[in-house]
């Protein structure tokens, strides 16, 4: 069983992540932690109860507000994702955000669980830079940090430079890095060859006869559409890959060791994530997910639609 917090900000793919955490029979989500990044911050926590309640497991898994803002520069909103729900009107949620902080619960969590919690970062990564601030140690008491971010030496997805959750706050992204956690970096750019899928895959969900698929298509449609606006179909999971990797890791085809450092003061390479493979010019700090079974994560994750929302008890 691999217990995790989710650390997310949460838009279409962000949610599709969370329905691992919540349904996988191999995922325990002890919480959900909300970061500045794609949409309002506000948005981004209704999104989460949203999801949370779609999977039926309303008021079971806390969600706790964090860093409204980068460490010391202004938000920059993603543009793909309308308000990250689907621009669908869901009902309010019933259960509220935990007056807990993200960086405390984070630090308590992992304190009361030490070498047992997984977290997964799949927005930028100022929540587990404000930690470290709490808890200078907290690297070591982690059991394992995944991140999706950065590019393999690649063009990225805001710049030629730089992904996304690299780009808003570079600062965390780089003291993460050095923190000296056991990590795990799923890339845009691995992104871009094997967790795209097309419009026939979308079709095939399409075709699954469960209100998680129902759910699927709405949040997923502002971005397919945002895709086919600039000529490109069907739509991109980084996150939901990255949490798929985590609780079926035999999914992982091929890794290697890189030592990875986030560029900080260039404005015209800002959030450039470097990952230098070479062995005898530098010492790794994350293992960099080079391919994995496409297929088998697109299956997976069928199944886990399939397999629909949780009933309560």
């Amino acid at each position: 069983m691999h217990r995790m917090i989710i650390d997310t900000d949460t838009a279409a793919d962000d949610s599709f992540a969370l329905l691992i955490g919540l349904l996988h029979p191999k995922a325990q989500l002890e919480a959900v932690t909300i970061v500045n990044g794609n949409v309002g911050f506000d948005q981004e926590i209704q999104n989460a109860l949203i999801t949370i309640e779609a999977a039926g497991r309303g008021g079971e898994v806390p969600v706790h507000p964090g860093a409204r803002v980068p460490l010391v520069r202004d938000w920059v909103p993603a543009s793909a994702h309308g308000d990250g729900k689907g621009n669908h009107d869901f009902p309010v949620p019933a259960q509220r955000p935990s007056a807990e902080g993200a960086a405390e619960a984070i630090v308590r969590i992992v304190n009361a669980n030490p070498g047992e919690i997984e977290i997964l970062a799949i927005g930028p990564l100022t929540n587990i830079a404000t930690a470290l601030f709490l808890d200078r140690e907290l690297s070591k008491k982690v059991k394992h940090l995944w991140i999706m971010g950065g590019c393999d030496n690649s063009v990225g997805n805001v710049t030629a430079a730089a992904e996304y959750n690299f780009y808003v706050d570079p600062d965390a992204a780089d003291i993460v890095l050095q923190a000296g956690f056991a990590t795990t970096i799923v890339t845009w750019t691995l992104t871009l060859a094997q967790a795209w899928w097309d419009e026939q895959q979308i079709a095939r969900i399409a075709e699954i006869p469960t209100s998680l698929a129902e759910f699927f298509l709405v949040l997923d449609a502002p971005t397919t559409a945002h895709n086919a606006s600039v000529g490109v179909a069907g739509s991109s999971h980084p996150d939901s890959l990255t949490a798929m990797l985590i609780v079926e890791p035999e999914l992982i085809r091929r890794s290697s060791d890189a030592f990875v450092a986030v560029e900080t003061t260039s404005e015209l390479t800002r959030g450039y994530s470097l990952m230098d493979h070479r062995a005898d010019r530098s010492i790794p700090n994350a293992r960099i997910i080079d391919e994995v079974d496409a297929d088998g994560f697109f299956t997976s994750y069928c199944r886990l639609l399939a397999a629909g929302a949780r009933e309560r008890g």
